[in-house]
């Protein structure tokens, strides 16, 4: 195994998410050669160095990779802890390898999750630098005119950010009065980004659900089922 960043080494092995593994090291809770660690950017042999992640050593090992989309259902967190409520994590507990949650989505909304051990993949979908595309469908109520919509698709001001213009368009109505279903393109997953759009513009969200990450869409996968994502998706995945 080649010379590797630490970061990216923690993340391939599957502790974390690379942005997760680079707040450990922050917070020196990784050494090297019993070394704490907090400097970004640090290249370790796997094959010299002994790394350690709070009292585990972190084993670089010969594993096969594997991804899988999820059918989140509403009321579970994308956590491990159980302090939060029911986690996704027990919905996949038959899983042997060590994935990790690609992108969350928060206790009220559903849909689309992926999961990996495939650290690059997983930098790949959540680094804000690469904007990967996703896509939600929402069900609102309130007054949807030309103002609105103009608003919904502008580069709205959130938590003192501006964030990336969203395309957003009605897909139908809904089937109690007053509610449309809307669809809402994002390049970037800010917290709560779509309910805090909405409510700017004057909507309440009844429902959110993430329908597609890049290609991958949910289909026609039940809520709490999952899949393991085909050859050929993860190519694309990767790839596309």
């Amino acid at each position: 195994m080649k010379p590797i960043r630490l970061h990216k080494y923690l993340a391939d092995e599957g502790v974390d998410s690379r942005r997760k593994c680079e707040q450990y090291i922050r917070e020196g809770l990784v050494r090297v050669n019993g070394r704490v660690v907090t400097e970004m950017g640090i290249v370790i042999d796997p094959k010299k160095d002994r790394i350690s992640f709070y009292s585990r050593v972190i084993k670089a090992r010969k594993r096969k990779y594997r991804t899988i989309m999820l059918n989140k259902p509403r009321g579970y967190v994308c956590t491990t802890s159980s302090k939060e409520g029911r986690s996704v994590y027990d919905l996949i507990r038959s899983i042997r390898e060590k994935v990790v949650c690609i992108g969350r989505l928060d206790k009220k909304s559903e849909g689309l999750l992926l999961f990996s051990n495939d650290g690059e993949l997983v930098y790949q979908l959540t680094h804000p630098s690469f904007a990967q595309e996703k896509k939600y469908h929402v069900m609102t109520s309130g007054t949807l005119n030309e103002s609105v919509m103009k608003k919904l698709n502008s580069r709205l001001k959130i938590d003192g950010y501006l964030i990336q213009a969203a395309k957003v368009h009605i897909v139908r109505p809904g089937e109690k009065p007053g509610r449309s279903l809307l669809e809402f393109t994002l390049k970037e997953g800010r917290k709560h980004q779509i309910r805090k759009m909405c409510e700017a513009a004057g909507l309440t969200v009844h429902r959110l659900q993430r329908i597609q990450v890049k290609h991958i869409k949910l289909g026609g996968l039940k809520p709490g089922d999952w899949r393991d994502l085909s050859s050929a998706e993860l190519y694309k995945l990767k790839n596309g």
